[in-house]
């Protein structure tokens, strides 16, 4: 339970509620016999009974990332995608990539959700919009945007609230 947990991010007690509310616990920690049948727990067979169950780390991660939770180093790939993206936002003559062509071209599609979370919780306007994976080009009304806009956009000249080329958006 300790090492699933810290996977995680939380603590084995925090885990060990998680698993209870997906009803594999009881009110003492040890596994309901759904949780022994299905294989996400096993019981050895020992005298004391909370050392003697084993819980199946892949299993119960599952339950752990249907229930919201993401592992940590998912957590620090989200962070390091908010991070280029805010970077790339930034804009340097250099650079000839937008921040939504890198996120079509490179990150994760699962990820796109994660980053837009991260990035508003640090304040940032900048938000990815989710690739048609039928066209491949970002979804939504910004992506038919030319890129004179975004270059516009690079350089400033769009006021906050006006959508913006490649799929991204100022939110204010």
């Amino acid at each position: 339970m300790t090492e699933l947990g810290r996977h995680f991010g939380i603590s084995a007690v925090h885990c060990g509620h998680h698993l209870s509310q997906a009803g594999l616990r009881d009110k003492d920690g040890l596994p309901l016999p759904q949780a022994l049948d299905q294989g996400y727990a096993y019981k050895r067979p020992e005298q004391n009974a909370n050392r003697s169950v084993l819980w199946n780390y892949g299993h119960c991660s599952g339950i752990l990332q249907q229930q919201g939770l993401h592992s940590i180093g998912e957590q620090r790939l989200v962070e390091q995608w908010a991070d280029l993206l805010e970077a790339l936002h930034v804009g340097s003559p250099a650079i000839l990539l937008t921040p939504q062509e890198m996120a079509d071209s490179d990150m994760p599609q699962h990820l796109r959700d994660c980053v837009n979370q991260c990035l508003a919780a640090r304040g940032s306007q900048l938000r990815i919009c989710k690739k048609d994976t039928q066209t491949g080009q970002a979804s939504g009304t910004e992506a038919a945007m030319g890129e004179s806009e975004e270059r516009n956009r690079l350089q400033g000249e769009l006021s906050p609230g006006v959508p913006i080329g490649c799929g991204l958006s100022v939110v204010t």
